[in-house]
């Protein structure tokens, strides 16, 4: 388990954040933990989450669209689009 001081974490978050890829850093405040800095990992096993909407989505299949038959000339005849 790392600790650093705020101070410590204000100077040099980059070096927190890499340790936090490898195990929870605690962050004190005068010498009391006040935040705990983890890895998104860690923290979606330790909160039951498995998967985000954006990992889902991610893995979701390629839908063929056919442009040809998506077009349609039709549009252009619509009264609503026609002055007159």
């Amino acid at each position: 388990m790392k600790v650093i001081s705020s101070r410590d974490f204000n100077q040099d978050v980059s070096q927190a954040k890499r340790a936090a890829r490898i195990e929870p850093v605690f962050v004190t405040d005068r010498g009391r933990t006040t935040h705990v800095l983890m890895s998104i990992e860690a923290y979606r096993k330790l909160s039951g989450q498995s998967e985000t909407i954006v990992d889902l989505l991610a893995m979701a299949a390629p839908v063929a669209l056919d442009v040809a038959e998506t077009r349609s000339d039709d549009a252009w005849d619509n009264p609503v689009n026609r002055r007159g």
